[in-house]
């Protein structure tokens, strides 16, 4: 038997308690019952991603209150999302009345056949998203606004499957495909492709067939939200130009990520 210092207690709430400041701790599970934004630092503006409501997160550190013109505030909570391990700051009101305390979620265990029934709801997904008006949206996940990697693993979420939310963690995560400009017949539709420097991927994109794909990309040297490129040499549009110099490779998405945090 385990000494008694290291049992865990059980939470003091039961499950399905909703969300209240003083349950807010290190170690508490809440599944989300709407959409939260979450933030790469602890203060200040910077949208690090967005989590719908149904994902699961866990407090890291509980936020402590501070004293400032006579006016009690909190400062924002350390936490992690459990379907994807993204660590991240949200505001402690947005959990009041949008969470509700819940067990550790079990991953569901995904294969590339099952993956592979699913790849043209995950195509759809994208194609639906890019009939809606939109914007590039740095930390966008929730749409109609979305970043690059966001867009990918909301994509893929909405068939329940799991992918790390960034995309230098998405290329580490999927399994090799051989491409170049010009050069895709090995890709299939759902295959991601990854572009950026030599030293770290910066952009991923949906392949959907004979070397175009999806991409949500920037105002400097993108469209400024979702639009179709290929790789093909003969495109001669700036945007597709840019991103064929930067190809770096793409990747299979060969099972789901269990959500363990990665290493950045």
């Amino acid at each position: 038997m385990a000494p008694s210092s290291q049992l865990q207690a059980p939470p003091p709430w039961p499950i399905g308690a909703p969300a209240a400041p003083e349950w807010l701790v290190a170690g508490s599970i809440w599944r989300l019952l709407g959409p939260i934004n979450l933030y790469s630092r602890q203060r200040g503006e910077g949208l690090a991603s967005q989590a719908s409501g149904g994902r699961h997160l866990e407090v890291l550190e509980a936020a402590q209150p501070l004293d400032s013109l006579q006016e009690r505030r909190q400062e924002r909570l350390r936490i992690r999302l459990l379907d994807d391990g993204y660590p991240g700051w949200i505001e402690p009101n947005d959990l009041l009345g949008q969470a509700e305390a819940a067990p550790q979620p079990r991953p569901r265990p995904w294969n590339r056949p099952a993956i592979h029934r699913r790849l043209d709801a995950v195509v759809a997904f994208g194609l639906k998203a890019l009939g809606q008006p939109n914007r590039y949206l740095w930390g966008g996940s929730l749409g109609p606004d979305f970043d690059c990697s966001g867009l990918v693993q909301t994509a893929y979420a909405s068939q329940g499957i799991w992918l790390p939310r960034d995309a230098y963690l998405q290329e580490r995560f999927c399994q090799p495909v051989a491409v170049q400009g010009g050069i895709t017949h090995l890709l299939e539709p759902g295959d991601l492709i990854f572009f950026g420097s030599p030293q770290r991927c910066t952009h991923v994109g949906l392949h959907l067939h004979n070397g175009s794909y999806l991409h949500s990309s920037g105002t400097t040297t993108g469209h400024n939200g979702l639009a179709i490129d290929n790789l093909s040499p003969t495109n001669g549009s700036a945007v597709a130009s840019h991103y064929r110099q930067s190809l770096r490779g793409a990747g299979r998405v060969m099972h789901g990520h269990d959500g363990s945090p990665l290493p950045a």
